[in-house]
């Protein structure tokens, strides 16, 4: 059995890059970057905190009219982690006022770049 490389300095910072930016795009309400950085596939799919969305489509319903009450959040135990030089996923914790959540990303690499083809996010409950 072969094994790829995990967290090959070049490709670690490269997901670094994209991920940060997508954090910047989800507390700005940046719309167009949200959308760009989601996989444009049937296959892309994303569960929400009240939501399950399958497809890019559904996905980009959703950003163009979901609400957008403050979005700035502190993230928390962010992991990322890279397999080879194509795959990587990227955890984190985050709060916002007094909810405490999660927030799980898959990453491919595609002939555009870095894009989010899972993602799932979850509050946790209170008192934690």
């Amino acid at each position: 059995m072969s094994y790829v490389e995990i967290n090959a300095p070049e490709v670690f910072k490269e997901v670094q890059e994209v991920f940060l930016r997508y954090e910047k795009a989800l507390v700005e309400n940046d719309v167009e970057v949200l959308d760009e950085l989601f996989w444009n596939s049937e296959h892309t799919l994303r569960y929400g905190v009240a939501e399950n969305l399958y497809g890019y489509a559904a996905i980009a319903d959703f950003r163009a009219t979901r609400p957008t009450p403050a979005l700035n959040r502190e993230l928390i135990n962010t992991t990322i982690t890279t397999y080879g030089y194509d795959f990587a996923t990227a955890n984190t914790e985050f709060r916002r006022d007094q909810v405490h959540g999660r927030q799980s990303q898959t990453w491919l690499r595609t002939p555009e770049g870095w894009r989010v083809v899972a993602a799932h996010v979850s509050l946790m409950p209170k008192n934690t």
